[in-house]
């Protein structure tokens, strides 16, 4: 049975991915490839730079709609630990950037509706890998309610005015933040590590999600200078992103999602 007639299903196929630490998968790149990464990003941004920034502006919009529903529904309590878990999610969310980057990359014409209609080679399993993560997500935030409730009991959450005073001059605060810090940490590593390389994967390749994932892990693993750095680099400027009030998103998660392509790019 050729690839292309194998039926793909959540279960149905055997992953292909085997031990994470496997030296065929290390690459030896420096730390600064991931600014050379960064730089080919920008490179797809500035070609038909509107299609991309169009993009950004949708982004943001969502953005600004899912912080307005938390505080309307008065889930604002989550608010931190669910913008810090949107990174999570982002991979999803970029997929029509990948798309953009793949087209230059093929010399093909990119468009606002191949961008928005992606039609990827693994079909459903990209929406598999979407719901997975999204499921991480959620378990970020109830683990991050939890750990405020283990430290503060059922004290009402004091809103965005209090919480500062709350965490940064109590040592039950500062105790909560070190422990809060450690387990979003491993959250966020684990998040980044399966997603960083799977939606671009199963854009690109028929494999299934299980598989992409592990893939994606694996990548990581074997190439923790470079991802390391990337890592530090998504951070740094999704904090840009978020001081200014998401506008940042316009510019700033386009070129990481053009960027990003260029890494499982560098990686194969």
């Amino acid at each position: 049975m050729s690839e292309t007639d194998k039926s793909y299903g959540l279960l149905t196929q055997t992953s292909g991915i085997e031990e994470t630490r496997n030296p065929s998968l290390q690459r030896h790149l420096p730390a600064q490839a991931a600014f050379d990464w960064l730089k080919a990003g920008w490179r797809d941004l500035m070609v038909r730079p509107g299609l991309s920034i169009v993009y950004g502006v949708a982004v943001f919009f969502v953005t600004l709609l899912l912080t307005w529903t938390l505080f309307a529904s008065g889930r604002d309590y989550i608010l931190f630990p669910a913008i810090a878990g949107y990174m999570i999610v982002a991979p999803v969310l970029a997929i029509g950037l990948y798309e953009k980057s793949r087209a230059l990359e093929a010399r093909e014409h990119p468009t606002l509706r191949t961008m928005l209609l992606v039609r990827p080679r693994a079909g459903a399993q990209i929406f598999y890998t979407g719901l997975l993560l999204c499921l991480l997500m959620l378990l970020w935030n109830r683990a991050a309610v939890l750990v405020y409730a283990l430290f503060f009991g059922v004290r009402p959450f004091p809103g965005l005015d209090g919480v500062v005073a709350m965490l940064f001059t109590t040592s039950v605060g500062w105790a909560m933040l070190i422990v809060g810090t450690l387990v979003g940490g491993l959250f966020a590593a684990f998040g980044f590590a399966i997603s960083v390389f799977s939606i671009p994967m199963l854009l690109d390749r028929r494999t299934d999600a299980l598989t992409a994932m592990g893939t994606s892990m694996a990548m990581v693993w074997n190439n923790l200078t470079p991802m390391i750095t990337w890592g530090a680099i998504l951070l740094a400027l999704f904090a840009v992103s978020a001081v200014t009030g998401f506008l940042g998103f316009i510019v700033i998660f386009p070129l990481l999602g053009h960027a990003t392509w260029h890494a499982y790019r560098a990686m194969q």
